[in-house]
Parts: C-alpha cells; structure tokens; sequence
C-alpha cells in the first residue's frame, strides 16, 4: 500500500477543520503518495477557475472537479459531488488499482466513498467524521443517507467522543478510533498578548476565529460583547473568517453602534493567524454545535484562555475551570458573564491559559496524530 485516495468536498486554500487536517497528515506521510478529489469552489461554494483542476504539492495529487455551470449558485457543488467525484474516483482507480478510499466527513464525500465501496467491495473504505452540524437535527432524509455511509465503511475514525458514541450505535461491524485534529505546535507556539507583532494598543482584545454561520454562535457573540463594551468600555472583538452570516452580522453591529469597536477582519491566511492570535487577551466561541473544534486548539497553543460550549466535541478539551470556561450556548448574558470574569481577572487568564497550552503540547502534536493515521492506513 503506497498510493490511497482521499475524497473531502473542500481543500485547500480553503480553511476548516478537515482542509487543514488532510494537509497536516499527508505532508508528515512522505512515503505514501495522496490523490484528493475535491471540489473547485471557494470557501463560499463559488466555482473558483483561478484554481488548477490539478496539481501536485509534495507527495499529494489534487484533483478539483465542477465548472462553473455545476459551481453556479443554484446548483451548489455539494449536490453534484458524490456522482461526479465518484466518476473520478473509478477513472483514477483504473489507473492507479487502490487498496484504500478515504472519505472525509459523512456528507457528500462520504456519499462518493459509499458508491465507490458498491462497485469495488475489495476497497478498504475509511471514513473520517468531523460533521460540526447537529447530526440530530438535519431531518430524516440526510439521517437516512449518513446512516447508510456510517455503516458501509470498514474503518470510522471520529475526532471527538461525541462522534464516536454516534458512530457507534450506527455501524456495530467497523473499528471506531478516536483520532482527533491537531496543531502544528512550531507554528501556534508564540506567548499570548505579543501586541508588538500587531501593533495594537494597551485594550482588551477578544478574539475569535470561525466560518460565519449560525452554527458558531457569533450573533450570541456580538450581543454579549455589547454587554461587556458598557463594563469594560476598552474591550474590542475581532472576529476572523468569512460566511453567509456577514452581512447579517454588519447589520447587527450597526445597530449596536459598535463599528468602532467589533472588526469584521475577514479571512486570514493560516501562516498569519498565530500573529492575531497572540495579539489577543481571550478566545471566544459560543458554539451551537461542533464536532471538536481545531480554533480551540490553535488558540490554547499559543497561550490563550478559551470559552466555549458544552456541546459536540468541545468537552473533550475544555474542562471548566481547568483548560478553560464553559458558557451557555444560545445565552448571550451567561457568554458576557465568562468574558468579564478573564478579562478583569489576569491571574485567571494566565492559569486557564497555561493549563490549555500544556494540554494542547501533550495530546494535540500532528507527528502524533498522523503516526495514528499511519497505522490505520497499515492495518
């Protein structure tokens, strides 16, 4: 086994949790070659023609499918991938005869995966679920065709015990590994509050990094920050990323009349988030759901105390009090109460904020996690 297939709906330069995962593996698995099929859309399901239906990066081989008919905003990517992509897939298996398939997500790469496991059964297939969505609450039909991903894969690696106990009591056949994502501790490693780097002045400066969807809580952000501005007049907010809740959250800001002091910063290029990250006193993000949470882990890195919810993935690393704070998701009042409790309370921060950091060293290393990738790829 020297060459496997990945099928993931969106890589690279696009930013999210499994983008960044699939890049930290296979770059630290030089001697396995990668082929990943995936969509040629941006981050908002755009088709993106300035981005090469192929090419090679080390020992990886993207594949970017779609045009900008099927890329056209009435007919997003998403629905067309599992057909296409498994097109793709059989064209290139033809070719290259593989012995494993690896979906990420069980979505519509899972769904590619799953058609692809029909027609070759001797295909090892794994199956990553990183879903962030609530899982329960997508209706029955999306149930119906995740159930059947589930529990058609030979192997499930999940990055939260929340995703586990659900992988669980769909597919009783698979192994089920709990790998979770990571961070590249040369890169998120610089102390907290480095406001050299960014040149901000002396404020309070609350940071979060998210896709702009209901799912992240940022609109319970905003209404909570607007509370602790009349407390703690010097705090600012910076929210980082880009998604279909911006204009609605320029709106909100408007109305608060807190332009001067919330940035909409848009989206930062991944080498350059540790600077923003360190310029910073806190991490927020209050969560609705979430199936770990890879921002958490990058912000504990570099030094920052975190508040998040208790929901999906994210107890897994912040345990209240000790690695971080927990606030109500959905509850505006309680997401300003955990604010003001860090940011009127520097020995709090620096406690909450080592502990996260040491954690984050010892259990969240990429070397590590794709060692753990490497055996399930060699079993």
């Amino acid at each position: 086994m020297n060459r496997i297939l990945i099928l993931t709906t969106s890589y690279l330069p696009n930013i999210g949790g499994s983008e960044l995962a699939i890049r930290e593996i296979t770059k630290r698995l030089p001697d396995i070659e990668f082929d990943i099929i995936t969509s040629r859309a941006d981050s908002q399901g755009r088709f993106a023609p300035e981005r090469a239906p192929a090419e090679t990066q080390d020992n990886t081989n993207i594949y970017r499918i779609g045009n900008s008919f099927t890329l056209a905003r009435f007919l997003l990517p998403k629905n067309f991938f599992p057909i296409s992509a498994f097109f793709k897939a059989v064209s290139l298996h033809r070719k290259f005869r593989y012995e494993i398939i690896h979906a990420y997500q069980a979505s519509q790469a899972g769904g590619a995966a799953w058609l692809f496991k029909l027609f070759h059964p001797r295909v090892k297939f794994i199956l990553t679920i990183q879903e962030g969505k609530n899982l329960k609450g997508q209706g029955w039909f999306l149930n119906f065709f995740r159930d059947i991903m589930v529990r058609s894969a030979d192997s499930i690696t999940v990055i939260s015990r929340y995703l586990k106990e659900y992988a669980a009591k769909i597919n009783h056949r698979a192994v089920i590994t709990l790998i979770p994502n990571g961070v590249d501790l040369k890169k998120f490693s610089g102390p907290a509050r480095s406001r050299e780097a960014r040149q901000i002045s002396n404020e309070k400066i609350i940071i979060t990094v998210s896709r702009l969807v209901e799912k992240n809580g940022l609109a319970d952000l905003v209404d909570a920050f607007a509370l602790v501005k009349k407390d703690i007049p010097t705090a600012k907010l910076v929210i980082i990323g880009e998604g279909s809740l911006k204009e609605k959250l320029k709106l909100k800001i408007k109305n608060l009349k807190l332009e001067g002091s919330i940035r909409l910063a848009g989206q930062v290029a991944h080498e350059e988030l540790s600077r923003y990250l360190s310029a910073a006193d806190i991490f927020v993000r209050p969560s609705l759901s979430e199936g770990l949470g890879t921002a958490f882990l990058e912000a504990m890195a570099c030094g920052l105390p975190v508040i998040g919810t208790p929901v999906g993935g994210i107890p897994d690393i912040i345990h209240d009090g000790q690695t971080g704070l927990m606030c109500r998701s959905g509850d505006p009042n309680d997401i300003a109460d955990k604010i003001r409790a860090l940011l009127t309370d520097s020995g709090l921060r620096e406690r909450l904020g080592r502990a996260g950091r040491e954690m984050v060293h010892v259990s969240y290393d990429w070397n590590k996690i794709a060692g753990q990738f490497a055996n399930i790829y060699h079993d």
